[in-house]
Formats: structure tokens, C-alpha cells, sequence
């Protein structure tokens, strides 16, 4: 049975798991989830996903969700296809789990909110506080004057190899843009660093909503 992936293709954490498919070569199969309609808090869905949110992963039965949490189960399970994402050796996995570390404390908290503030409050009916975002541009600058530093030295993250820590920022990364700032290219390493990322075929794939990378 070809993997199933439950999510909005609109939706940052269905995109994150979407490019992490999509670089490993998995064939899926991508379950529109209606938001607007309340798909995921339906009885049949929370069965599945307790807490009524996207994405989830049904593998032959195997189910699972949590964005991070899946991207890392494929790219365990599917170690010798498409491009290595996930380190082996004990010390390279340290390394990496240190970078996917860094984004979940010093990039998500600062970016998510950002974008919430802008591009989600409007649509909950909510006005945005630029002062807010603002501020929280503000303090994920300087998050990013360490990663300005760490990209200094090496290509990625965890080392000269990309890896599922550097996937992982792209969906709110690239919301920030459409949110008003530039905060992704304003520093020189962060820059070439970002506009690698932005350029791969699997997240150009991705962002248009389309799932699949042309030929």
C-alpha cells in the first residue's frame, strides 16, 4: 500500500513532510484534510490523530504524526534512497541532532509566531500586531547572528551535508517573506545558506502545493 499522508497541501507542517518525500524518493499519496470544513476534529480523524491537527501518516497501517517526528521515521526507514538526510555515526547524529535542537528552540518559536501574527490572526478573525511582530523579528535577528556565525563555517547545520534540521526551517522560513520580512537574507551566511534551500527542486515542488518534483 503506497503511504498515505493526511494534510492540507497549504499547511507548514504538511510541506515539511511533503519535501522530506519528496527528497527521499517515496511514493505517497497526498489525503486533502479540509481545515475550513473541521475534517480534523472529526471523530474518524482524531482516531487517528488525538489532537485534531496535520499532518499524520498512515504506512501500511502504521500510523503516526507530529511533523518532526515523521520526517524522521522516513528518513530512517528509507535510509539508501534519494539523499541521505539523517547521520549514522554516533557523532555525526550528535551533531545533527544539535542543529534539528537549534531550530526547534531558537528558529520556531520566533518565526511561527511571526507568521501567526501576520498571515493567521486575519484569518482567525483577529487583528495583527505589527509592534509584535516586530519584536519577535527582533529577537529571532539575533538568534540568527549564531547561525550567521555556524553557517560561517560550514554548509549546513550539522556539517557540509544537508540533513532534515535544515529542511525543517523552510515552511516558516519562507512564510516570513510572505509575512513582510527579509530576515532570511540579511545575513551573509544565513543568505547562501537559505537560498540553497529555497532552490531545491523538492521544496520548489512543494510551495506551489503541486507534491511533486518535475523532471
Amino acid at each position: 500500500m503506497v503511504l498515505k499522508l493526511y494534510g492540507s497541501s497549504q499547511s507548514t507542517c504538511t510541506r515539511r513532510v511533503g519535501t522530506v518525500l519528496l527528497e527521499k524518493k517515496i511514493p505517497f499519496e497526498l489525503v486533502e484534510v479540509d481545515l475550513m470544513k473541521g475534517q480534523h476534529k472529526e471523530p474518524s480523524y482524531l482516531e487517528k490523530q488525538p489532537f485534531g491537527q496535520i499532518p499524520y501518516i498512515d504506512d501500511d497501517g502504521f500510523i503516526l504524526y507530529e511533523s518532526r517526528a515523521i520526517c524522521r521515521y522516513l528518513a530512517a526507514k528509507h535510509r539508501d534512497q534519494g539523499i541521505n538526510l539523517l547521520p549514522a555515526g554516533a557523532k555525526e547524529n550528535a551533531l545533527f541532532e544539535q542543529a534539528a535542537s537549534i531550530e526547534l528552540n531558537n528558529f520556531e518559536p520566533y518565526a511561527n509566531k511571526a507568521v501567526a501574527e501576520i498571515i493567521f490572526k486575519p484569518y482567525w478573525g483577529q487583528t495583527p500586531d505589527k509592534d509584535v511582530f516586530n519584536k519577535l523579528i527582533e529577537q529571532l535577528s539575533a538568534k540568527l547572528d549564531a547561525y550567521d556565525v555556524i553557517l560561517g563555517k560550514q554548509k549546513y547545520l550539522a556539517g557540509n551535508e544537508i540533513t532534515l534540521a535544515d529542511l525543517f526551517h523552510i515552511p516558516y522560513g519562507s512564510m516570513l517573506i510572505a509575512a513582510g520580512s527579509d530576515i532570511m537574507t540579511q545575513k551573509p551566511n544565513v543568505t547562501r545558506w537559505w537560498n540553497d534551500l529555497l532552490s531545491r527542486p523538492s521544496w520548489q515542488a512543494v510551495k506551489d502545493g503541486n507534491f511533486t518534483v518535475k523532471a
